[in-house]
């Protein structure tokens, strides 16, 4: 059920009398979109006045035109001019009521699948594995979650691959600090975080001042770090036995984050795993002629300012030349159509290099996107870190996230105790469940929330609030539509199957159910742009209308005047929840029955 298409279908064949040439017909089509005011209108048609200019007409007089031979009746009230050519439509209460009474009965709530599916393979969070994630981690992952679990529902079929950086400087790291500073009877006790001592250590000797950076190379620690890299490259049998111990317990730490923040992958195929192929990539680029040698390394030049360089002078290999592999595996392996990658905006010049580079290789039809986003910034408004200038782990921000939603909570639920609202009881591990849920449900949604490019403030305080666009505003949204069918005594899916018609009398209820047909559209506008704060806005519009129902005096379900109004107002608590579910797991966050 989308509301945009039943309008353009009706406009198609009245601007196809003036129109010909299909693509512009489409673009005209394509300037119908939701209306500014709701007040005046649902939806507008803006295309009269480049249209007019076309047909050298005047735009309100071709708008007037085009108004008298719409259809009369059914999915149009009214039509009315505004302005100097456009066109305020009204859709007609029947029809939304009808339309809502056809997607009670469908698990997707009238939401489409893509026309044409695709094969695509996100690649997203792809930490290295040598230490703990970080909040730079955040974004990606989350990110690359919503778009996974998006593309998905769309109908595409989607493989999500977590490139992992399970190989190289990290690694030499580990093992130098292994060899060199290991407390063994900590590293017996609990491997994952001595291995997480170890790597900062090094890092710190090294002097290297982030996670990318290698380090001052005149430092004897550098060097000697690099070595062991070298050595576990060349397979020096030592180094590859201790890099097979460290990895399950890098994993397991990286997976522990994944579980608590609902994450989930199809393959983890990291550096390693394509380490074996690198060698066969450089030698078919010179054989193919778009590298050549350049004072003892192999580049490859698009021109003078447009380098990548896929083998040091050393014969160590690349980014680019892992990249490379990753995306011939991908094309030949996986048969995808499209590869996205969830990647910080920092990385947008190697992928512009890289994207060049393999379709002169020879993968031309494949898309591959940089789906780049923006920092995350503390209250300085620069990148969050700790006191100390380390960046924060990812389980850390989480713990402190669900410690301040059940303290958040535990408040609120005390207030409403004091105003005389019915409040439910609850068990220590319920309210537990509550604060993980709001907790880690606020971080997700402050990220998901912001548009993707954008950099943001990470504010505990402005993401656990319960008003406004966040999560718990929502999940509040969502147990309120719950708790009207317990006091109710009436049971969901029992109520689901019995066929209730549905009234709009009143505004309020008008408004939800306009909100509630719109979910295909912002569907559709969140693949299109891989934005998933096009599902948070439209969550939020939903929200605010039912705060606006369940307000009005007017729209009481429980003392509704009759049955038949009652069971029409359960209908539109019944889809509001729903569809508030629906949205909120596409963004991996979960709901509670009670709050």
């Amino acid at each position: 059920m989308n509301l945009i298409e039943q309008l353009r279908s009706v406009f198609r064949p009245i601007l196809a009398k003036r129109v010909e040439d299909e693509s512009k017909l489409l673009g005209y089509l394509g300037m119908i979109r939701p209306g500014q005011n709701p007040d005046l209108a649902d939806y507008q048609a803006n295309f009269a006045m480049p249209l007019a200019k076309t047909l050298n007409k005047k735009s309100p007089e071709l708008a007037s035109e085009i108004i008298s031979e719409l259809p009369k009746d059914g999915l149009i009230a009214s039509a009315n001019l505004a302005g100097p050519g456009f066109i305020n439509l009204k859709l007609s209460d029947a029809f939304l009521a009808q339309a809502l009474s056809q997607i009670r009965s469908d698990d997707r709530l009238g939401a489409s699948r893509a026309s044409s599916p695709r094969k695509i393979v996100i690649d997203y969070s792809g930490p290295n594995v040598a230490k703990p994630l970080h909040v730079g981690h955040l974004r990606s992952t989350i990110i690359g979650e919503a778009l996974h679990r998006l593309l998905e529902f769309r109908g595409h079929q989607v493989i999500a691959d977590n490139h992992l950086g399970d190989w190289g400087t990290q690694f030499g790291m580990l093992l130098y600090g292994y060899k060199n500073h290991l407390d063994k009877a900590a590293y017996e006790k609990d491997p994952v975080s001595e291995l997480a001592r170890l790597y900062k250590l090094v890092r710190k000797l090294g002097e290297a001042k982030s996670d990318e950076d290698e380090g001052d190379t005149a430092n004897p620690v550098v060097q000697a770090y690099r070595q062991e890299t070298v050595k576990l490259h060349q397979g020096d049998p030592e180094n590859n036995r201790l890099w097979k111990e460290f990895m399950p317990a890098c994993l397991e730490e990286v997976h522990i984050i994944y579980r608590r923040l609902d994450v989930h992958f199809d393959h983890e195929l990291g550096e390693s795993f394509y380490n074996p192929m690198l060698a066969d990539v450089v030698a078919d680029c010179l054989k193919k002629g778009i590298a050549q040698e350049s004072q003892g390394a192999i580049v490859i030049a698009e021109n003078e300012k447009s380098v990548s360089l896929i083998r040091k002078s050393d014969g160590a290999y690349t980014y680019t030349t892992t990249d490379l592999a990753t995306i011939k595996y991908r094309v030949e392996h996986f048969r995808a159509d499209c590869c996205l990658y969830v990647v910080d905006f920092r990385q947008g010049d190697h992928f512009k290099k890289l994207f060049t580079a393999a379709k002169r290789w020879g993968y031309p039809n494949i898309e591959l996107t940089h789906v780049s986003f923006g920092s995350v910034l503390g209250e300085d408004k620069r990148p969050i870190k700790t006191r100390s200038g380390e960046p924060i782990e990812l389980n850390e921000l989480l713990d402190e996230a669900i410690r301040q939603g059940r303290e958040k909570y535990e408040a609120s639920r005390s207030e409403r105790e004091e105003r005389g609202f019915r409040v439910p009881e609850l068990s220590d591990a319920e309210i537990q469940e509550i604060a993980e849920v709001v907790g880690l449900g606020a971080v997700k949604y402050a990220d998901l929330s912001q548009n993707r490019t954008s950099d943001y403030v990470f504010s505990y305080e402005k993401m656990l609030a319960t008003d406004g666009n966040t999560a718990t505003y929502n999940q509040y949204a969502y147990a309120r539509c719950r708790s009207i069918f317990r006091e109710s005594e009436v049971e969901e899916l029992a109520f689901q199957k019995q066929n209730h018609p549905v009234i709009l009398g009143e505004p309020q209820e008008r408004a939800l159910a306009l909100q509630l047909l719109r979910l295909d559209e912002a569907l559709i506008t969140a693949e299109a742009e891989y934005a998933p704060h096009a599902l948070t806005s439209y969550l939020w519009e939903v929200s605010k209308a039912l705060a606006s129902f369940y307000a009005s005096p007017n729209c009481s379900v429980l003392k509704a005047s009759s049955d038949e109004l009652k069971n029409s107002r359960l209908v539109l608590c019944d889809l509001t929840a729903r569809t508030i579910s629906l949205v909120l797991n596409l963004l991996a966050i979960r709901t509670v029955e009670r709050m």
